[in-house]
C-alpha cells in the first residue's frame, strides 16, 4: 500500500488498504502458519528438522483444512497496526511541512526538498511505527500462540484473556524490543525511499 497522501483522501486509502490486507491475509495464512511451525519445531525438538511437506501433512491430519487458518484472526487484528502507523505518519509529515512553509515563500523553493526533509520523513516514519507497533503488538504474541502445534489456545479473544491471566500482562509484549529493532529501521528506510522516488518521478 502506498502512503495515503499520494492516493487522495485518507479514509479512502484506509478502506482500500483494509480490503487488500484482508484478501492477502486470507490467501497467505497457510504459508505463515507452516513457517511458524517450522521455526518452533527447530527450536523445541533438537532433532531432525521437520520438512515443510511433513509439516503440511501433520497440520492436515490434526485439524484438517481449518488448521491452516489458525492465527488468522490475530493477523486481521494486526491490520490496525499499519492503519495507525499511516495516520500518525501523515499527521507528523503535515506538521513538518507546515513548519517549513513560512520559510519558503517562493513556490519553486517550496516544491524542492533537501536532505533535512528526508531525514524528517525518516524520523516521522520511525516515530509512527514505534507508536503503532507498541499499541498493536499483542496480536503478534497471540498469533504465534495460536499457530503452535498442540496448543491450548483456540481463538483470538480466548488467547487474549488466557495469556494475561496465567502469565501476566507483560507476556503480551514479549519480544517487543527485538521486533522494534527490526521494524523501525526497515520502516524508516522504506518510507524515505518511497518519498524520494515519488519526488524524483514528479520532477
Amino acid at each position: 500500500m502506498r502512503p495515503p497522501h499520494h492516493q487522495g483522501s485518507l479514509a479512502a486509502s484506509v478502506r482500500s488498504y483494509l480490503g487488500l490486507r484482508f484478501t492477502a491475509i486470507t490467501a497467505t495464512n497457510p504459508i505463515w502458519l507452516i513457517k511458524t511451525r517450522l521455526q518452533l519445531d527447530a527450536r523445541n525438538r533438537g532433532e531432525r528438522r521437520m520438512s515443510a511437506f511433513e509439516c503440511v501433512r501433520r497440520v492436515y491430519n490434526a485439524d484438517g483444512f481449518r488448521g491452516f487458518y489458525r492465527g488468522m484472526s490475530a493477523s486481521y487484528a494486526g491490520i490496525s497496526e499499519t492503519v495507525i502507523h499511516f495516520v500518525i505518519y501523515e499527521n507528523i509529515k503535515r506538521r513538518l511541512l507546515e513548519a517549513k512553509a513560512p520559510q519558503n515563500m517562493d513556490e519553486e523553493e517550496d516544491a524542492s526538498k533537501d536532505a533535512s526533509d528526508f531525514v524528517g520523513m525518516m524520523l516521522a516514519a520511525a516515530t509512527s511505527k514505534t507508536c503503532a507497533t507498541s499499541i498493536a503488538y499483542p496480536h503478534e504474541v497471540i498469533r504465534t500462540r495460536l499457530r503452535e502445534e498442540g496448543t491450548k489456545y483456540h481463538s483470538f479473544f480466548q488467547t487474549l484473556t488466557t495469556v494475561p491471566r496465567e502469565e501476566g500482562y507483560r507476556a503480551l509484549y514479549r519480544g517487543l524490543t527485538t521486533h522494534l529493532v527490526r521494524q523501525i529501521p526497515n520502516t524508516a528506510i522504506m518510507m524515505c525511499t518511497y518519498e524520494l522516488v515519488v519526488y524524483l518521478l514528479n520532477g
